[in-house]
């Protein structure tokens, strides 16, 4: 299991917000919990140092432009970057130093999956640079994906099928459990249950995670399998319920011994 940190920027400022408040509609109805003084250089310059690699920058909106161009440029090759990600401007990411593109809406289409865009976006970076976002929310016993912003569902729910076909076009999934992000209220235990046992390729986990006890929490649903973002909780995002020095101690624990590879399990 590996600790994957993250670069939220919103308006062009690195922010930590309750996903399930980000919408158009009602601008005003977002709830922030923390905002930077620092720019989105210092924290990936942060995760350079400690070699965190496979953390994501996600663009919330427009005018994030530059604050992601910035963050690249001071970890080349260690972050994936996503927002607004599609088969015309995938291919400057990775030029300004991603190593993976993260896509959602762009690979759906009126609540269904486009599978052309899919198609595109698989001939235009490669399979290897594709992560896709499957961000989800729960609607009667299962998970549904979400797109634009996680406001709006899909009619593909989180499942093994769905993770089976999508597997076979990207390199890894980033889910967030958009219902629970940002609130510091404890992971989501059904969905952690559902990722262990159906994912095929590296999957990084977000939601919810309040402390340490979380994080261990994770490693032991997903037996090693999924790795984790922590955003609100962290003391460098303004949170008191884990350190950055924790997640990392933590990180480099788990990464003395290889994890279980997720076709070798179960």
């Amino acid at each position: 299991m590996k600790f994957r940190p993250c670069i939220d920027l919103h308006n062009g400022k690195v922010k930590q917000i309750v996903g399930s408040t980000l919408s158009d509609e009602d601008p005003g109805g977002l709830q922030t919990n923390f905002t930077a003084d620092k720019p989105s250089s210092w924290f990936a310059e942060l995760y350079r140092g400690d070699n965190l690699t496979g953390g994501h920058v996600i663009m919330l909106g427009a005018g994030n432009e530059g604050a992601a161009v910035e963050a690249l440029a001071a970890w080349p090759g260690g972050l994936q970057i996503g927002g607004g990600i599609t088969p015309d401007n995938a291919r400057f990411w990775l030029e300004m130093g991603a190593s993976h593109v993260i896509v959602t809406s762009c690979v759906f289409k009126d609540g269904k999956i486009d599978r052309d865009c899919l198609a595109r976006l698989v001939r235009t970076v490669g399979r290897g640079q594709l992560v896709l976002d499957l961000s989800c929310r729960k609607k009667g016993g299962d998970y549904y994906i979400v797109t634009d912003r996680w406001q709006k569902f899909t009619d593909v729910t989180i499942s093994p099928e769905t993770l089976m076909e999508f597997g076979k076009c990207c390199d890894e999934f980033l889910i967030h459990a958009a219902d629970v992000e940002g609130k510091c209220a404890g992971v989501e235990i059904d969905l952690l249950e559902k990722l262990s046992a159906w994912v095929t390729i590296p999957v990084t986990y977000a939601g919810g995670v309040r402390n340490f006890a979380d994080l261990e929490l994770i490693d032991k649903i997903g037996r090693g399998r999924l790795d984790a973002t922590i955003g609100s909780a962290l003391d460098i995002f303004g949170g008191s319920g884990i350190t950055y020095r924790e997640a990392v101690a933590f990180h480099t624990s788990r990464c003395l011994t290889p994890d279980p590879s997720p076709e070798k399990v179960g």
